[in-house]
C-alpha cells in the first residue's frame, strides 16, 4: 500500500517532527499554557479566538508565566467570560471599552512601584477598543513610553454589537451602518484610518503587523515584543466570518489572501522606521480576496462595480509601492522576509 508523506507543520500531528525543536510552533508543545482553553463560545471560525491563544501562549513562555492580561470590552471579552465561566487560565482583568491602555499603563506603573520588574504586562482590544474608542488612552500609552506590549485583533468592524463600521473598515465593505444603498458603494472611501502608521509616528521601540496565516510569524513577533521594554504595538489581522460573510473554514485562507493581495502589509519596525517586511511570492489581485466575503458582494452583482475594484487595487499597488513589497522592489531599506507559503 502506498503512503502519502505528510508536511503540515505546527500541530501534535506526524508533520511537526520534521522540524528542529526550536522551529517548532508554542502550539505544537503538550506543554503549552492553554491561556484561553476550550468551552468559549466564539463563532466557528474565529480568527480572534485564535490569534489570542497564539499570542498569549507565547507570551507566558516568554515571561515563564508571569505576566497580567488586560482585556477590554469587545467580542474577545464576550465570548470568552460570559458570567460565571471564563475561559482564561491567565491572570486576567476586563477593562471598559476605551481604556486597555491605560489600564496596562496602571498595572505596568504599580509593578514597578513595588520592585516586580519581573511581571509583564499585555493589553488587548479588538479594532474598535484600539483605533477608535481607545485611541486617546493607547496614544497616551504610547507617549509615556509604558512598559506594555498592547495586541489589537483587528476583524475590521463591531462584530459584537452587530458589524457595524469602524475606523478599521476597509473601503466598500457592507456593514450595519455602511449599506451600499443607491448611490453608496458601502463604507466610504477616504474614512478611517492605520493604527500601526500611527503607533509608528509615536516612535515607540517596536510595532508589528501580523495574520492567523502565518502563525509562526505571529510567535516570532511577540516573542520580540516581550524582550523589549516600553510601549510596543502588534496589530493582528484576524477575519471574521460573521461579520466578513465568509465561510468558517476559510478563516486562515482569506488572511492569506488580504497578504497577497497587499491590502494588509506585514511588517516589523524599531522607533518608527520599518526594519522588516514579509514580501510577497505569489500575489494576487485584490478581487480574488474581494470575491469570497459577502460584505464585498455588491461590487460584483449585476454589471458590478469595477471602479471601485480598481480603486481598491490602486490602494494595495500603493501599499505595495510604499513597503516593497514584491521580491524584487527595494522598499524602504527594510529587511525582506518570505511569505508563508500556501
Amino acid at each position: 500500500m502506498s503512503q502519502t508523506p505528510l508536511y503540515q507543520i505546527g500541530t501534535f500531528a506526524a508533520g511537526n517532527r520534521l522540524l528542529e525543536e526550536e522551529q517548532r510552533t508554542v502550539q505544537s508543545s503538550r506543554e503549552r499554557t492553554n491561556a484561553i482553553t476550550s468551552g468559549h463560545r466564539a463563532c466557528r471560525g474565529c480568527g480572534e479566538a485564535l490569534a489570542a491563544r497564539v499570542v498569549l501562549d507565547a507570551a507566558q513562555r516568554v515571561t515563564d508565566g508571569r505576566m497580567v492580561t488586560v482585556n477590554a470590552t469587545g467580542c474577545l471579552e464576550v465570548f470568552s467570560t460570559p458570567y460565571p465561566e471564563s475561559a482564561w487560565q491567565v491572570p486576567w482583568l476586563h477593562s471598559l471599552f476605551g481604556n486597555a491602555g491605560a489600564v496596562g499603563s496602571g498595572i505596568a506603573a504599580a509593578l514597578r512601584a513595588t520592585g516586580r520588574d519581573d511581571v509583564r504586562v499585555v493589553a488587548q482590544a479588538g479594532d474598535g477598543g484600539t483605533v477608535d474608542i481607545g485611541l486617546g488612552c493607547l496614544s497616551g500609552m504610547f507617549e509615556r513610553n509604558d512598559d506594555v506590549l498592547f495586541v489589537c485583533y483587528d476583524n475590521q468592524g463591531y462584530m459584537n454589537t452587530g458589524v457595524q463600521r469602524s475606523g478599521a473598515t476597509p473601503p466598500a465593505a457592507s456593514t450595519a451602518n455602511t449599506r451600499p444603498l443607491g448611490a453608496s458603494v458601502g463604507n466610504s472611501f477616504g474614512t478611517g484610518k492605520s493604527m500601526p502608521q500611527i503607533a509608528m509616528a509615536h516612535e515607540i521601540p517596536y510595532v508589528a503587523t501580523a495574520t492567523v496565516a502565518d502563525l509562526h510569524d505571529l510567535e516570532a513577533k511577540v516573542v520580540t515584543a516581550m524582550g523589549l521594554h516600553g510601549a510596543r504595538y502588534l496589530h493582528v489581522l484576524v477575519p471574521c466570518p460573521l461579520g466578513w460573510g465568509t465561510d468558517s473554514a476559510e478563516t486562515v485562507r482569506i488572511a492569506r489572501l488580504a497578504v497577497r493581495s497587499g491590502l494588509f502589509p506585514v511588517l516589523e519596525a524599531e522607533h518608527g522606521e520599518v526594519t522588516r517586511v514579509t514580501t510577497i511570492r505569489q500575489p494576487v489581485p485584490v478581487e480574488d480576496y474581494l470575491r469570497p466575503q459577502t460584505r464585498f458582494a455588491h461590487l460584483f452583482r449585476g454589471d458590478g462595480r469595477p471602479d471601485v475594484i480598481t480603486a481598491l487595487q490602486e490602494r494595495a499597488d500603493r501599499y505595495i509601492a510604499r513597503y516593497g513589497l514584491l521580491p524584487d522592489q527595494p522598499g524602504d531599506d527594510a529587511e525582506p522576509r518570505d511569505e508563508v507559503r500556501p
